[in-house]
């Protein structure tokens, strides 16, 4: 059983290294990019009708605005104090630099933000007899900063007293050029409400701050903390991950117990007897095109989880979807390295049950370009029926699989299955990425499996753009069959059948290398690992 303090919590994702959560700081940065174009959008229009009525009603405050360059020195604190939220918000959105620092930056532009609301302090008219009323707005920017940009206790700290201190800065400038000459009693009405609020800034960020570490301290699980949430599926969710000590990049799937039929605590427990066996038995393949699973476990609550490697790339699905169907040669080529992973895994006893498009990943792995992963072995199946013990991860009863790549004896709950229904999915597969479409189309996942039963299936040629070889045609029919006996005996048998079939040009790396480059340049960076 994995360590109670592994298993503690599973739940969102990891921190930076002062212990707030990556994702926290991300949504940070952001709310700081929309600050700072709301502040500079409220300042041009506030400062525009302002300075306009002004001159307007000949009030004697713009009259003596000093000059620079025979233009009022507001016209310039306000051009400098807009283009640099403008640049604020370029700057948060185009996500060039991390959120650490840009939340750090953001502390220096409250600071800037504080100058340009109080600015005028500093050639205001202030006569002895003057009692200010209300507040100034660099108070409700100070408390408004503490909800955009969490900051650790001392950074906070400083940043709130600076900002507090710039209006009675301007103000004592404002009073060595003669323009000011305020009462005590003024400027405690003036100050002490920036310092108050700069106090409950201060008490508002530590809150913020110690909420987001706590979270932190939640999301990390042994020696893994979870950074990003990759994606929600029927049976859970994945989750990006760091090993702590070694910097090893990670995915973590979460699997609700109730998707595998455990809705007790004594089911519960046979379910993780056998998930233990089986996961424990994934970890023993060793086709370099399986999934490498690196731990699992179960938490508390009774949610499983893998933690397996971190893939860079597309699953098959998003990538008909996003280019469109693939040629013959780049399919054999997939589909070879699929066959190699199913292989392996049929050679120990197992089974897949749900070879589809969403569970095949190709992706830039090292050197290689389209190198495949098969994903989800997870809930694979043994089909060695006959041994004593043998493990089934799936409850009784239950039919697991994607009607649209379900072969015909898992539809009909046959019990004796072998590594044919993954051949009969993979031929799917195949008339999916070379049509992107699904082999029969059907209003409900109902239909879907009756057609997979009863109607034959055409060949991929009559709905592909490219110009299918007969010979492969005739392939992924000979694995649509419904006879399980008229489809390829096994992987090793349908992955030479594929070898051999004859394509108007040979996939190679070159040519794979060149679709990266073209089509997902991120990923063929020198840098990349």
């Amino acid at each position: 059983m994995p360590d109670q303090e592994i298993i503690r919590a599973l739940r969102t994702t990891s921190g930076d290294s002062q212990g707030l959560p990556s994702d926290l700081l991300q949504k940070a940065s952001r709310r700081l990019g929309v600050a700072a174009l709301l502040y500079a959008g409220c300042y041009f229009f506030a400062y525009t009708i302002s300075f306009t009525a002004g001159v307007m009603a000949g009030d004697p405050l713009h009259s003596e605005i000093p000059l620079v360059f025979g233009l009022p020195i507001t016209h310039f604190v306000a051009a400098t104090s807009i283009s640099i939220s403008l640049g604020m918000f370029f700057i948060a959105w185009r996500e060039k630099i991390s959120p650490q620092l840009l939340c750090d930056l953001g502390l220096f532009y409250e600071v800037i933000g504080a100058i340009g609301i109080d600015f005028s302090l500093t050639f205001t008219p202030i006569p002895p007899e003057f009692l200010p009323s209300g507040i100034s707005w660099v108070c409700v920017w100070l408390i408004l900063f503490v909800l955009i940009v969490p900051a650790s206790p001392g950074k906070a700290l400083m940043a709130t007293l600076v900002t507090a201190s710039v209006s009675p800065f301007l103000l004592l400038v404002g009073m060595a050029r003669g323009s000011a000459d305020p009462s005590t009693a003024a400027l405690i009405q003036l100050f002490l409400p920036n310092y108050l609020c700069a106090g409950m800034a201060f008490v508002g960020s530590r809150i913020v701050y110690e909420m987001g570490t706590g979270v932190s301290e939640v999301r990390r699980m042994g020696s893994y903390q979870l950074v990003e949430l990759l994606g929600r599926g029927g049976m859970g969710e994945v989750w990006q991950a760091r090993h702590r000590m070694l910097v090893r990049p990670a995915a973590i799937k979460l699997i609700r117990p109730e998707t595998l039929g455990g809705d007790g605590s004594h089911k519960a427990k046979t379910i993780f007897r056998r998930f233990e066996r089986e996961a424990q038995a994934t970890a023993a393949l060793r086709s370099t095109h399986t999934i490498t699973l690196y731990d699992f476990g179960i938490t508390d609550d009774g949610v499983f989880y893998y933690v397996m490697e971190l893939l860079k790339g597309l699953d098959l699905e998003t990538l008909v979807e996003r280019f469109g169907p693939i040629p013959p040669n780049r399919t054999i080529f997939l589909l070879q390295q699929v066959c190699h992973s199913l292989g392996d895994a049929h050679q120990q006893g197992f089974l897949h049950r749900d070879i589809k498009p969403a569970n095949i990943y190709v992706s830039r792995l090292g050197p290689d370009f389209d190198f495949v992963k098969v994903l989800d072995f997870g809930l694979v199946k043994s089909h060695q029926e006959y041994e004593a013990g043998a493990t089934q991860l799936t409850g009784q009863g239950v039919t697991t699989g994607t009607p649209g790549y379900m072969a015909p004896e898992v539809a009909l709950g046959q019990e004796k299955i072998d590594a044919r229904v993954d051949l009969y999915a993979l031929g799917c597969v195949g008339y999916w990425l070379l049509t992107g479409q699904l082999v029969f189309q059907a209003k409900s996942p109902m239909e879907m499996v009756v057609h997979h039963v009863q109607t034959p299936a055409g060949p991929p040629s009559q709905h592909s753009e490219f110009l299918i070889p007969p010979s492969l045609d005739e392939i992924i029919l000979s694995c649509l069959e419904k006879d399980r006996e008229k489809r390829p005996p096994n992987a090793e048998t349908l992955s030479s059948q594929l070898g051999s079939c004859q394509s108007e040009e040979f996939w190679s790396q070159d040519l794979a290398e060149k679709w990266w480059r073209t089509h997902r340049p991120d990923l063929v960076n020198p840098d990349y690992s």
